[in-house]
Formats: C-alpha cells, sequence, structure tokens
C-alpha cells in the first residue's frame, strides 16, 4: 500500500505536470513503488538521471522519494538483475525504502515547465516578446491550454547571435555551448540578427522538423541533422542533452513544497536536489 506521502507527491507532481500531456512513446509517472514501509523521513530527492551516484546519494541522506526527470525504465524488461547498472540502482532503491516517479515529457509540455524556463532565458531580462508551442496545443478537459512539445520565441526586438549565445550561457551557467552558424547568412555570423528561436530541451531535432526559425535552440542534435539546419540558414546552439534541463530542478523544488503545503500535507518533509547528479560528459 502506498504511504501517504507517496500518494502526496504523486498528486502533487500530477498537479504541476499532468501526466496526460507526456508524449505516448513515453514512460512517466510513478516507475517504482517500494515493498518495504518507508523511513520515518518524508524527504523528495530531485534529480535529471538516477545514476549510480544518485542512487547512493540518496540512500545516504535517507530519501523515501526519488523525482527523477528521465524515465529510470523506458522498454520492457525480460529480466531485472544486479548485473545491469541502472537496473541494479533501481533494485537498491527498492531495498531501502525508496520509490521513483518520472515525469519527463509531461514536464517539458505543461507551461511552466522546462521549456517556458529554458525560453525566459533567451528572451532575456525584460522579456519582452511572444511564446508559443512548437506542436499542437493540448487541452485539459475543460478546455484549457496546457502546453505541448517545444517553445517557438519570437523577440519583439530582434537581437545579434552573440547577445543569445550570451543568454544561454547566463541562464545555463555553461562557460562553452556549440554553436552552428547559418551558411548562407552575410557579414560575421555572431553578428546576425535573430528574431525567433525554436527551443527543445533535450534532443530537439524530430521536435523541430519542419518548422522555420532563425536558431535552433536544444542539448543535442545529430550531426547531419546540424548540416541540415545551418545549410537551410538556421543557427544551430547545442549545450549538451541534461545541461538545458538540470538548471530547472530549484524551480521544481518551489513548486512541489508549494504543492505540498497547499494540499495540507500535515508531517514534516524536505526537498533536496541531488549534488551528485551532473551532465555524463565533460570539456577536457
Amino acid at each position: 500500500m502506498s504511504s501517504a506521502f507517496l500518494k502526496a507527491v504523486s498528486a502533487a507532481m500530477e498537479r504541476i505536470a499532468p501526466l496526460r500531456l507526456a508524449e505516448s512513446f513515453d514512460n512517466v509517472g510513478l516507475l517504482l513503488e517500494t515493498p518495504l514501509k518507508q523511513s520515518k523521513r518524508h524527504r523528495v530527492m530531485l534529480t535529471i538521471d538516477l545514476t549510480t551516484a544518485v542512487a547512493e546519494e540518496s540512500i545516504a541522506k535517507e530519501a523515501s522519494l526519488i523525482v527523477a526527470y528521465h524515465p529510470t525504465i523506458f522498454g520492457a524488461l525480460k529480466s531485472f538483475t544486479m548485473a545491469n547498472p541502472l537496473q541494479a540502482s533501481l533494485l537498491q532503491c527498492a531495498a531501502h525504502g525508496i520509490s521513483v516517479y518520472c515525469p519527463h515529457t509531461a514536464l517539458d509540455c505543461t507551461w511552466g515547465g522546462i521549456n517556458d524556463w529554458l525560453a525566459e532565458g533567451i528572451m532575456g531580462g525584460n522579456r519582452a516578446g511572444t511564446v508559443r508551442p512548437l506542436q499542437a496545443e493540448k487541452f485539459s478537459p475543460n478546455g484549457d491550454s496546457e502546453g505541448a512539445l517545444g517553445r517557438l520565441v519570437a523577440l519583439q526586438t530582434p537581437v545579434t547571435m552573440d547577445v543569445i549565445e550570451k543568454r544561454v550561457k547566463e541562464h545555463l551557467k555553461l562557460s562553452q555551448i556549440q554553436v552552428g552558424y547559418a551558411s548562407n547568412r552575410d557579414g560575421l555570423r555572431s553578428s546576425a540578427l535573430v528574431e525567433t528561436i525554436a527551443i527543445c530541451a533535450g534532443s530537439g531535432s524530430s521536435v523541430f522538423a519542419g518548422k522555420k526559425a532563425d536558431v535552433y535552440f536544444t542539448g543535442e542534435m545529430q550531426h547531419h541533422e546540424v548540416l541540415a539546419a545551418v545549410a537551410a540558414g538556421t543557427n544551430v546552439i547545442l549545450c549538451g542533452h541534461t545541461n538545458t534541463e538540470r538548471g530547472y530542478l530549484p524551480i521544481l523544488a518551489s513548486k512541489l513544497q508549494a504543492q505540498l503545503h497547499a494540499a495540507a500535507f500535515a508531517e514534516p518533509f524536505d526537498i533536496v536536489i541531488s549534488n551528485t547528479d551532473k551532465h555524463p560528459l565533460e570539456f577536457v
């Protein structure tokens, strides 16, 4: 039987990022429910990926629930063994009374989610412009727009590419990013004017397909997809898959805490962000 805290957090996450918004290919929601009685400490660990290090950290910090943005289980499994490091992390969590919840594309689609956070960084301090989904909008049962995958930012006043690059670095707290400059633009490439930016957290190629913009801003794209974009006159900014997602975790922590308080969850709890979760690739 689910604990009251697990039920409360699952309900709060559903209000933050309704699971009905997730893409059909995705695997979201409560993916691991521990069969053990949870500890008296009500603690949520937020992370992008449930790695071995994050699992060990969660056990050491006596978390009762991990909210991992990326699904820990995607396809069907024929076995569940310690030989597979990712499965071993889940088994260790279960053995220590830690459940796992994953929101993924539900959190991408929803208004106020990860893609809107990326859009805020692109628009700068005055946030002058418009933001709309790249994909067809999804609607709640009562007819309200709930968002969709991707965002298209249209700046009120065009800025140069070097301004966009600076905004991305500052927002994501990165010293380096990868930029592909459109091959048919005149003058200095970093001085080219930008008005529209297509945004997708993580891997954006499929979301960008058929969408025209001055810039594609995402975590990663395949080589031939970058070549096609710059040949068609679109600049490309790549930052590393999880680098476009991890900075949202403090916002999620605030949202989750507010939702639990609003639901009047009476017992003490805390929400922490993993210190060991990080992008798996480094510049050396």
